[in-house]
């Protein structure tokens, strides 16, 4: 199957990476998860259950890129992934609190909700990359659910009619966080050609780039499968 929808423009790598593996990436952005946002069919269970994991999700995924912060090679790749932590930290989970205290369930209750294994695998994954690896692979491990969610809610922003789900669809189709999705595409450009110049597709790491990034989609798209348990 040859995907050919159009995306925003986060930068040349993240569109080298998703050219890289399209069905992979068509199969997380066109999730029936992703599509019941945005028509309204989504059980509204499915997506309270959804949001418990993600609010566990982002935790570990403020950890991952504060790692970012000590993998960076210089102080504006530092302050980056600074400005990412303190979004995810004060904005993004800001809204699984809203969303689920309208719903009847506290922070506490999110905090204390147990962890499912794809959520485990997803974030350990994303870790272990930094771990074992530099910025980059990092960097690669990282980028599909930033630019993920920004394709999906820029889309779905243009797409969706009436949904119970709009506060959703419009944050991560709106402005600011369009913006952090294009600063991260910014960052991973920079990044990559001060360490690998300006044919990385050609050198040995450029296929182990590309794996973190499919095998992040990969479990991206396991994750939605959460919200229909």
């Amino acid at each position: 199957m040859t995907i050919t929808n159009t995306a925003p423009d986060y930068g040349q790598s993240f569109a080298r990476w998703r050219a890289h593996c399209p069905d992979l990436w068509h199969d997380y952005t066109h999730h029936p998860f992703v599509e019941g946002l945005k028509d309204g069919t989504l059980p509204r269970a499915a997506f309270l259950t959804y949001l418990r994991q993600d609010y566990l999700f982002l935790i570990h995924f403020s950890r991952a890129w504060s790692l970012a912060v000590v993998k960076a090679g210089n102080l504006a790749e530092m302050q980056a992934a600074s400005a990412t932590v303190h979004a995810l930290l004060h904005f993004e989970m800001a809204l699984h609190v809203e969303i689920c205290e309208g719903e009847g369930i506290s922070r506490a209750e999110l905090e204390a909700a147990e962890e499912a294994p794809a959520n485990m695998a997803y974030t350990r994954y994303v870790l272990e990359a930094g771990y074992s690896g530099d910025f980059l692979d990092l960097l690669a491990a990282l980028a599909p659910c930033v630019m993920g969610y920004g394709e999906i809610g820029e889309r779905l922003l243009r797409e969706a009619g009436e949904t119970p789900y709009r506060d959703w669809i419009e944050t991560y189709g709106g402005e600011e966080f369009q913006t952090l999705c294009r600063d991260t595409g910014a960052l991973i450009d920079r990044a990559m050609a001060d360490r690998l110049g300006t044919d990385p597709q050609s050198l040995p790491r450029w296929p182990v780039l590309c794996r973190h990034f499919a095998n992040a989609t990969r479990l991206e798209i396991g994750f939605w499968g959460l919200g229909r348990a």
